[in-house]
């Protein structure tokens, strides 16, 4: 009996538009991550004509595309449109990945999950004085809403209120991000402040 034929052409071309749609995961799409990984190379040539690199973790199960560096000064036009964050839901960013970073440092544990309590807790000392408290979380649930679109978060299934940290989160967050986070909460804490004032 013969092992089935690996059509490469058509693999290549699967591997290609599941990036192009956005991160591949290891775990939820095996298949695709299979055929990545054999056509690393092909897909790194392919990718690269058109000024994208792709970003591979094998340790933590996921790849995407990014636009190169590189590209950026050229007369090229952006494929991957940037996005620009508020304050609160870069706040949120940041607050999550120091979450995932403890998690790594202490219990080693793969999956980093949360309440939306916890969440709100963690951004709650963060976020101006106020007396309406479900404003607060409204406007929270909307920032989680952002977060979850930009694929850092993940509400699991039959769990409405908990949510999984996306280990992605540390290829836009990295290590040097995290060694400033203490000057940058001090930067937020004091554009909160400003905020409360002017709403005065």
């Amino acid at each position: 009996m013969t092992a089935p034929s690996f059509d490469q052409g058509a693999q290549l071309s699967r591997v290609l538009i599941a990036l192009m749609k956005g991160v591949v995961y290891r775990d939820t799409a095996p298949a695709i991550w299979h055929a990545l990984d054999l056509l690393q190379t092909q897909v790194r040539d392919y990718v690269a004509v058109i000024g994208l690199t792709l970003e591979l973790d094998e340790g933590e199960g996921y790849a995407f595309l990014r636009q190169e560096p590189a590209a950026e000064g050229s007369d090229l036009p952006r494929l991957m449109a940037r996005r620009q964050l508020g304050y609160p839901v870069s706040l949120l960013l940041a607050l999550l990945r120091r979450k995932l970073a403890e998690a790594d440092a202490t219990t080693g544990e793969t999956r980093v999950i949360l309440s939306r309590d916890d969440i709100a807790s963690l951004v709650r000392v963060f976020m101006p004085d106020s007396t309406n408290e479900a404003r607060i979380l409204d406007r929270m649930d909307s920032h989680l809403k952002r977060v979850i679109e930009l694929g850092f978060l993940r509400r699991l299934e039959g769990q409405e209120d908990r949510y999984e940290i996306m280990r992605i989160l540390k290829s836009f967050v990295d290590a040097q991000w995290l060694q400033e986070f203490d000057q940058r909460l001090a930067a937020y804490r004091a554009l909160a402040a400003t905020a409360e004032v002017a709403a005065e």
